[in-house]
């Protein structure tokens, strides 16, 4: 495995890690009563997310360029299925870490009521003690992790829907540049058409996903739901993405980067005659 593949795997997985993590933060606004401060929170551990896919962006695009270059497209394909197996690592290590992240945030936010901004909670937080006291609370599940987790009351259609869109969503890029490889002369139109994958999942997310995740969580803050059932609906979400991206997003990355090249090819077809 090269350097430049390599750090955009590990850009990957963080990336992935991250929004797994920002996913437990349902079930502290619950135990805090704090939903809006909750998410508030998801916003700021985001930032992560977004400056690693900001730094890997120009590696992705360098491999497509050296592979046609080198007119050795099948190297893509190799490569591409690897960053989509760190996706699924970063995903598995962010699932493992769900309980310790939940103790962490519940405790940060109720930190977050005496010292009033982020930078003086980070500074807070990295004091030797602190540390100290972060890493004593380290833990992994349990079995009482799991108990209370049940699918009634949950709607099923939700857990397909978040399956699915997790998968797409890892993926759109990735078959955005593997199409512009595919059609190197018109590449530029390619990797603008993953909004074609990724739009779909933005769709089902806004309009299908999160709502009833957001109305679940809302009605236990209000003692009108168990707590359990934010801790379902969070394993779920969790599950969905480290399983979506093991099996889903590797069998779906060859027919959606054929997909945005025939998009590619229609579009080519409006512009040259």
């Amino acid at each position: 495995m090269s350097i430049p593949l390599l750090v955009v795997c590990c850009f990957t997985a963080l990336i992935h890690f991250t929004e797994t993590i920002s996913s437990s933060m349902r079930l502290t606004g619950v135990r805090t009563k704090q939903l809006a401060l909750s998410l508030s929170f998801v916003n700021a551990s985001l930032l992560i997310s977004r400056m690693s896919n900001m730094l890997q962006a120009p590696l992705l695009g360098g491999m497509v360029d050296a592979a046609i270059l080198h007119n050795d497209i099948s190297i893509l394909w190799l490569n591409f299925r690897f960053i989509i197996l760190a996706a699924f690592v970063g995903n598995l290590i962010g699932a493992l870490l769900v309980p310790f992240a939940v103790a962490i945030f519940t405790k940060a936010i109720k930190r977050f009521d005496q010292i009033g901004h982020v930078p003086g909670l980070i500074f807070y937080g990295l004091k030797p003690k602190n540390l100290a006291k972060i890493a004593v609370s380290f833990r992994l599940p349990t079995l009482d992790s799991f108990k209370g987790i049940s699918l009634k009351g949950i709607p099923i259609l939700f857990l397909w829907l978040n399956l699915f869109m997790v998968s797409i969503y890892a993926i759109g890029v990735l078959c955005s540049l593997m199409a512009g490889a595919l059609v190197p002369e018109f590449r530029t139109t390619a990797t603008q058409l993953s909004g074609i994958v990724n739009g779909l999942a933005t769709i089902l997310f806004t309009l299908m996903v999160d709502p009833i995740a957001a109305h679940i969580t809302d009605q236990a803050a209000r003692g009108q739901r168990r707590e359990a059932d934010v801790r379902t609906v969070v394993f779920y979400i969790v599950m969905g993405r480290v399983f979506g991206t093991l099996i889903l997003s590797q069998l779906l990355f060859g027919p959606g980067a054929y997909y945005i090249q025939s998009v590619t090819f229609w579009v080519k077809s409006v512009f040259v005659q």
